[in-house]
């Protein structure tokens, strides 16, 4: 017998090589202590954007993980409606989560803070430095913590811009659209009149076929033509109201501290993966789409107008910032980092 083969025997023995991958329903929960550990991923995004967001990600993870481990992916809506993402990963109906707080409606004093918080961001880049050098990252960690949720990783995805049935050259343009759009950003977007729905993912773009939306403000120019918007909207409003959504992946406490320390390392491995391919995805995308796309006619509101949005964002802040101390301190580092940006000047901020 060769040593190949005793190793295989006693992995056999140890309950490490099993059965392979299987069908899973809502009412089965994940197999853990068997020799595969088994976990249901849902995402916020649909499959056609899931493709690119999560799935080249937990693709490879499932691959390195060697039949010790399989990670199933659900996309919007399949398991829970995503506002219950959180319960659904609280309780264990689903082991992890990717998305943003304010989407899943967590019941933490950050959630505000997730999908498009108004110009907290300018570029891509900022959402990773602001968890990783400016502390975000432990206060999310110690914020889900209170509510037995492992946070895992936050990351950037896309611009917020309006893709429009009708031409949005003025502020005053904006106003009665109907535009599907996050919690957070659709609260701040009343202040100037936009009329913010909320609807399944999935049903978005007949919505806007059948005038029930006048629009979209949840991505960049890259997801409009890669989810099919871009087939039901005619204009792309060049202005953002932030410069990255902030998302991120979620686990069940309990099943994450059930993973071997290996297991844990390829998972942030993974996470790691899928923020550094949406970097680049998006930000070519971004640009390519608006110099070649043909779907689309791009429109802009006057940088002198603009301005007192991005000013009335500043207002919006600081009426979040009265709500806890825990948010003013967010704030707080959002205004230290953004002088810190502007201070920097070209390349970290050009206005």
């Amino acid at each position: 017998m060769t040593k190949n083969t005793n190793r295989r025997d006693f992995l056999k023995k140890a309950g490490v090589v099993g059965v392979g991958a299987g069908a899973s329903t809502l009412a089965a929960p994940a197999v853990h202590g068997q020799s595969m550990i088994k976990w249901r991923l849902q995402t916020y995004a649909g499959a056609a954007l899931g493709e690119h967001v999560i799935k080249p990600a937990i693709d490879d993870f499932n691959k390195a993980a060697n039949g010790e481990m399989e990670i199933e992916l659900f996309y919007a809506d399949q398991l829970v409606p995503t506002g219950e993402l959180f319960r659904a990963v609280q309780n264990g109906t689903i082991d992890a989560v990717q998305s943003d707080d304010d989407s899943m409606a967590s019941p933490t004093e950050v959630t505000v803070f997730g999908g498009y918080f108004p110009f907290a961001s300018r570029y891509s880049l900022d959402i990773p430095v602001l968890f990783n050098q400016w502390g975000l990252g432990d206060i999310w960690e110690a914020e889900y913590d209170k509510v037995g949720v492992k946070w895992l990783s936050a990351g950037s995805w896309d611009p917020c811009h309006f893709a429009t049935k009708d031409p949005i050259n003025s502020l005053e343009d904006l106003k009665g659209k109907r535009v599907f759009t996050f919690p957070t950003a659709g609260r701040f977007l009343t202040r100037f009149g936009v009329v913010p729905v909320t609807l399944p993912w999935e049903d978005i773009e007949v919505a806007v076929q059948t005038g029930e939306l006048d629009g979209i403000a949840w991505s960049g120019i890259t997801e409009d033509y890669t989810v099919g918007w871009a087939d039901v909207t005619d204009y792309f409003l060049t202005n953002n109201i932030s410069g990255a959504w902030c998302g991120s992946f979620f686990a069940n406490m309990d099943r994450w501290n059930e993973l071997p320390e290996h297991l844990k390392t390829l998972f942030k491995l993974t996470m790691d993966s899928s923020h550094y391919y949406r970097q680049h995805w998006y930000w070519g995308g971004e640009a390519k789409l608006r110099v070649d796309g043909t779907k689309m006619k791009l429109t802009s509101i006057p940088d002198a107008e603009w301005a007192t949005v991005e000013a009335e964002a500043r207002v919006f802040w600081d009426e979040i910032a009265q709500e806890s101390e825990l948010k003013a301190k967010i704030v707080q580092i959002l205004k230290d980092y953004n002088a810190a940006m502007d201070k920097a000047g070209r390349p970290y901020r050009y206005s």
